[in-house]
């Protein structure tokens, strides 16, 4: 990736619902050369999608937090494919230390926590730390120094 890769980036995770037209006229590209390192970026897996920011709270999934979980061998939550189907579930993380996995929850009320934390517990031991705030989110990916 050189540094126009990189600007076409930064514009992108900024808005990406750019045309390639304002892409081009932002980065000093012409606008098929702008189309041709986009659908690079696509191909080669760098770019993974386009997805619109949701407010959670706002679309009535006002409680969010994360739920460590301790979980072994055939009965562990990564191994559940339908797990990462459900609703409430937002992220999965595989992690190293004294539990298996992270995941990020959201649910309408703390009546529905508890009955996820349940529906969790099967998997292992659950522990959660609720989400108050969030100051610092969805960063731009930047070039390695």
């Amino acid at each position: 990736m050189d540094t126009m890769d990189w600007a076409l980036l930064r514009e992108l995770q900024d808005n990406a619902r750019l045309s390639f037209n304002e892409l081009s006229r932002r980065v000093h590209l012409s606008p098929p050369a702008v189309a041709e390192r986009v659908r690079r970026l696509e191909e080669t897996g760098v770019i993974t999608g386009y997805h619109a920011a949701v407010d959670l709270g706002r679309a009535g999934w006002g409680v969010s937090a994360f739920v460590q979980l301790t979980c072994y061998g055939p009965s562990c939550v990564l191994r559940d494919p339908e797990v990462q189907g459900w609703p409430e579930i937002r992220e999965i993380h595989r992690v190293t230390g004294d539990v298996c996995s992270i995941l990020k929850v959201a649910v309408p009320s703390m009546a529905a926590f508890e009955v996820l934390i349940d529906r969790l517990a099967v998997y292992g031991k659950p522990s959660s730390t609720m989400i108050f705030s969030t100051p610092v989110q969805n960063l731009p990916v930047t070039a390695v120094p």
